[in-house]
């Protein structure tokens, strides 16, 4: 089988694994079996003649032929929904971003960004979509995402140890802060001190996720005792509304809580940094994305210097 012979769903489902990390999680979101995919990623193997997925126990990994794949299938699969637009009367997407964000990110950050953006270049058409960091990150490398918010903790290292590297900078760096019912003992000062968060309950984020303990105070020296686990953010901040336990927030979120809860800082021990990145693949960016990337920036200059709406 010659490579000029691959089907576009072959392609589309090669896409779907490299972006999806696992054959489970591209058959579920292709609606396909699980069967199915290998069949598909097997064919186009064959028609590469060398292995394009690595297959380990945590998830699948491209090979240096799997990115070179990757890279050209990305372009193809582009052109062919932009043509399949066209043909349908709809406009084209030449103005069109894909921007990937943390859930926190689209909390404040995100929306702050879209409404200047749609006063300073209405043409341009953000189309979005919310992840964690490493989902982000290999949609970033599969080619459906031009532009994606991710998330680093301390120390710092990159999203992923591909090649070549994203383009990675820094919009905010803040301290992690902890969201407390007001009614709470711990609400009614200025801040809280570690040492008073042991034998609390706390709200964290789902088992299935990719931290379990995401929502409890990192470096905590006992077992803690997780009261609810949640993966939404306004889920997580009502329940600590209503009394129901202590989540930990990235600070950006203070201007999100609502009513009946505090975001204080938390003094004593090491402080824990959180920084909010924005990436990219290395190739230059188009004008929209330029701008976009722009937009993002300046909403996180407002955020950082209390600016913002």
């Amino acid at each position: 089988m010659d490579f000029t012979d691959v089907s576009l769903t072959a392609l589309r489902v090669f896409r779907a694994v490299a972006e999806q990390g696992t054959f489970t999680a591209a058959a579920t979101s292709l609606g396909y079996t699980q069967s199915a995919v290998s069949r598909q990623i097997a064919a186009i193997e064959r028609a590469a003649g060398a292995e394009l997925i690595e297959r380990r126990r945590e998830g699948v990994r491209l090979t240096a032929a799997g990115r070179l794949v990757m890279r050209r299938a990305a372009v193809v699969l582009d052109e062919i929904d932009a043509t399949a637009r066209e043909l349908s009367g709809l406009p084209g997407q030449a103005g069109i971003v894909r921007l990937g964000w943390l859930p926190s990110a689209g909390a404040v950050l995100v929306p702050r960004a879209l409404v200047a953006l749609g006063r300073t270049d209405p043409g341009v058409r953000v189309v979005g979509r919310e992840g964690g960091t490493p989902a982000l990150a290999r949609a970033l490398r599969a080619g459906s995402l031009d532009l994606a918010l991710l998330a680093s903790a301390p120390p710092f290292r990159p999203p992923d140890d591909e090649s070549p590297p994203l383009v990675l900078r820094t919009l905010t760096e803040r301290a992690l802060c902890l969201a407390v019912p007001a009614a709470h003992p711990l609400a009614r000062g200025d801040f809280v001190d570690v040492a008073d968060l042991r034998g609390q309950r706390w709200i964290a984020g789902s088992s299935s996720g990719e931290d379990r303990l995401m929502g409890v105070w990192p470096g905590l020296d006992e077992r803690p005792e997780i009261a609810h686990t949640a993966r939404d953010w306004l889920a997580k901040l009502q329940l600590v509304a209503a009394g129901c336990g202590l989540t930990t927030v990235p600070a950006s979120l203070a201007a999100a809580a609502p009513q009946g809860v505090r975001i204080l800082p938390v003094r004593g021990g090491p402080q824990e940094q959180r920084r909010l990145l924005l990436a990219r693949l290395p190739e230059a960016p188009t004008e929209p994305v330029a701008r976009v990337a722009a937009a993002l920036r300046a909403a996180a200059v407002d955020s950082e210097t209390g600016t913002g709406a």
